[in-house]
C-alpha cells in the first residue's frame, strides 16, 4: 500500500467584495487561484448587489468583522501572497494597512474604483485614504484606465498618455504599477509595467471580440498574486497573469450567460 506523503501548497488571500453571480470579486478570485494551483483564503470587505448587468446596491461589512477575518485567518494560515481588491471606505483602509504593515509577502492591490459595466464603486473620500496607507504596502497596483484616469484627475485614454502619467502614477507612493489597457480603443491592447528605478515593460495582446469581461480585473490581480505565490518574479508574474486572463476570455468567448457582461472561465 502507499503510504500518504505530507505536503504543502502556496496559499493567497483574497480581500475584496463579493459578487452573487460568480464572476467577480472574491468568487472570480478562488476560482483563479484555485486553477493556478494555490489554496484560496478570503477575506470579504463588502456585499454588493450585482450581476452581469451592474451593481444594484452596496451592503458594508462591519469593520470590526473584517479586522476578526483577518485575525483569525493570519493565526492559523500565513498567506504567501495576498490580493486586495474593493476596499470602499477610509475606516476599512487603515485597518487593512495596519493588519498588514508587518505582514512579509507580496501584496498585488487592484484599486477597484469603477466596474465593468460602468458604475463607480468606490467613496471619494477613500481615494485619498489609499494613496496613504495601501499604496506604499503593495508590490503592485492594477488600475485600469478609468482607474488611472480618477488618480491623476484627468481622462487617460491611449497609450501616449499612459506613458505621460507614469511617473505621476509612481509619484503617488507604489512601488510598482501595472497600467492595464483593457479599455483601449483598438485591436491591439497594452498594458504598461512600471516599477521605481526600472524601464518600462510593455505587454501587447488582440483584443477579443466579446462582451465577456466580467471580473476580468480581479483576475488579473489574483492571477498574479498566484503566481507570486508559486515564486515568479513580478514581470514573470505578470507576463503569466495576462496571458492567463487573455486565456480566460477566449475560452468564454461565446458563451451566453447573463444578460450583460459575461463572466470569463477560468478553467479553459
Amino acid at each position: 500500500m502507499r503510504e500518504d506523503k505530507k505536503y504543502q501548497t502556496p496559499t493567497v488571500l483574497s480581500i475584496a467584495g463579493f459578487d452573487g453571480s460568480g464572476g467577480a470579486g472574491i468568487q472570480a478570485d478562488t476560482k483563479t487561484i484555485s486553477s493556478l494551483g494555490c489554496y484560496a483564503m478570503n477575506v470579504l470587505t463588502a456585499l454588493p448587489v450585482q450581476n452581469t448587468q451592474g451593481v444594484r446596491n452596496i451592503f458594508e461589512i462591519p469593520t470590526e468583522a473584517v479586522k476578526e477575518q483577518l485575525d483569525c485567518l493570519f493565526d492559523d494560515i500565513y498567506p504567501d501572497s495576498i490580493k486586495i481588491g474593493m476596499v470602499h471606505s477610509s475606516e476599512l483602509v487603515e485597518i487593512i494597512a495596519n493588519h498588514l504593515k508587518d505582514y512579509r509577502g507580496s501584496i498585488v492591490f487592484d484599486p477597484v474604483m469603477v466596474s465593468t459595466s460602468g458604475h463607480r464603486l468606490i467613496k471619494d473620500e477613500t481615494i485619498q485614504a489609499i494613496k496613504e496607507l495601501l499604496f506604499p504596502i503593495a508590490s503592485i497596483i492594477t488600475p485600469n484606465l478609468d482607474e488611472v484616469s480618477v488618480l491623476v484627475g484627468k481622462e487617460i485614454s491611449d497609450v501616449k498618455a499612459m506613458e505621460e502619467v507614469s511617473e505621476q502614477i509612481l509619484g503617488l507612493g507604489c512601488e510598482s504599477a501595472l497600467l492595464k489597457g483593457g479599455h483601449l480603443d483598438s485591436d491591439i491592447l497594452t498594458s504598461i509595467l512600471i516599477q521605481q528605478g526600472k524601464p518600462a515593460q510593455y505587454f501587447e495582446s488582440k483584443r477579443v471580440d466579446t462582451k465577456n469581461t466580467h471580473g476580468s480585473g480581479c483576475t488579473l490581480s489574483s492571477a498574479i498574486a498566484s503566481f507570486l505565490a508559486r515564486g515568479f518574479n513580478l514581470t514573470q508574474a505578470t507576463e503569466k497573469g495576462l496571458s492567463y486572463v487573455n486565456s480566460a476570455i477566449l475560452g468564454s468567448k461565446d458563451l451566453v450567460l447573463g444578460k450583460g457582461n459575461g463572466p470569463l472561465n477560468h478553467f479553459f
